[in-house]
């Protein structure tokens, strides 16, 4: 185990780099500073604004339905599994359904919305794309000009492949971090840690791809802008996983971190990539 020092110190490590890297912004960029927790909760002001309502309901509503079917078959599994768990245990043990059943529905909801949430970005990347559009002609007045509902239904094996890119740049990084938690020591205190902040730097990832792809910048480009604001990117990447991990309220999640994430494009990046040059991915 670690001492109470030395996780003091790596606290301290921690808060002094996001402290270095707003301090930095706040010298050089001429909008008010905003910590990605603001442009999260940003999100939420936009995704009512009128204009934006339609492309919010239809991802929302598509995960709403497929998340209820998915429920539905998985009660029942478990409804099959209990009935054949009360035919083994003696009449004296019947009590423990009282204990079990909750247990198990909601260890079943937090897995679901962890592997479903993965599942949508899939299914919904065409329409997480052209709501961060909408949101980007919101706030900038401007239109991003990037074709109709014929060439968007063209760009969709672009799409599904940059989803492509960003799940082989997850897998093999989720591996050696879940591989930490076998390791003695390391298991018991570091490693629930950095699972945490890789999470967070993933959903950042996540987000914050659509408005860059939609202006065809590269994904190696995009990860090297979020890098430039570190501190911004993790707490963006951070508050997303924290509002994904409660149930009911994860429904939502995914709308409004596009907002969030579309919102930071504005601020932080988009003068600078809009009429960047495409790098090979």
């Amino acid at each position: 185990m670690l001492s109470d020092d030395e996780l003091l110190t790596i606290a301290v490590i921690c808060i002094s780099t996001f402290w270095k890297d707003n301090m930095t912004q706040k010298t050089t960029a001429p909008f008010p500073v905003k910590s990605g927790v603001n442009y999260f909760f940003d999100g939420f002001s936009l995704i009512k604004r009128k204009g934006l309502r339609t492309f919010v309901f239809i991802p929302l509503m598509i995960n709403l339905l497929l998340f209820a079917g998915v429920i539905y078959v998985a009660i029942g599994q478990l409804d099959t599994l209990f009935t054949w768990m009360n035919a083994q245990i003696p009449d004296y043990l019947s009590w423990l359904n009282f204990l079990l059943w909750p247990l198990a529905v909601t260890t079943m909801l937090v897995m679901l919305a962890f592997v479903f949430s993965s599942v949508m970005n899939w299914l919904a990347a065409p329409f997480n794309g052209l709501l961060a559009e909408k949101v980007e002609q919101l706030l900038t007045g401007k239109p991003l000009n990037t074709g109709s509902g014929i060439d968007l239904i063209k760009d969709l094996p672009r799409i599904l492949g940059r989803e492509w890119i960003k799940l082989k740049y997850y897998i093999p990084r989720a591996l050696v971090f879940l591989l930490l938690f076998l390791v003695p020591m390391v298991g018991q205190t570091l490693a629930p840690i950095l699972w945490f902040l890789f999470s967070a730097w993933m959903m950042a990832i996540q987000y914050c791809d659509y408005p860059f792809d939609n202006h065809k910048v590269s994904f190696k480009d995009m990860r090297f802008a979020l890098n430039q604001t570190r501190g911004t990117s993790f707490s963006f990447g951070a508050t997303v996983t924290l509002f994904s991990m409660i149930p009911i309220v994860n429904f939502i999640v995914m709308p409004v971190a596009i907002c969030g994430a579309t919102a930071m494009w504005v601020d932080k990046y988009r003068e600078t990539y809009r009429n960047a040059a495409i790098a090979p991915e």
